[in-house]
């Protein structure tokens, strides 16, 4: 059986590396029980850290628009030239 893979970022998520459930509607918005797509847990910070609750429910609700934005399209570039054990420090505020 092949690993999961991420589809942020497009890596695999092989057995041991930290991973994490991304609700793609924010439970706190409407999203309880609605649909969600494993992550890394790195790209799952990073979205976290990119966009509010509010952003995420009204206008980065699916993967595709996620890839969409500036910032993302970035992180994305350069994650995905790293193994998919990598973790790094996420900078705690939205820029």
């Amino acid at each position: 059986m092949s690993d999961p893979v991420c589809p942020l970022c497009e890596r695999p998520i092989p057995e041991g590396v930290p991973q994490s459930l991304h609700h793609l509607v924010p439970r706190s918005k409407g999203g309880k029980g609605g649909a969600s797509v494993l992550l890394h847990h790195q790209c799952h910070k990073e979205i976290h850290v990119t966009f509010s609750e509010g952003q995420l429910a009204r206008q980065f609700h699916t993967v595709q628009a996620l890839k969409t934005h500036p910032r993302l399209r970035k992180y994305i570039k350069w994650v995905s030239k790293r193994p998919p054990s990598f973790l790094s420090r996420t900078k705690l505020k939205r820029r």
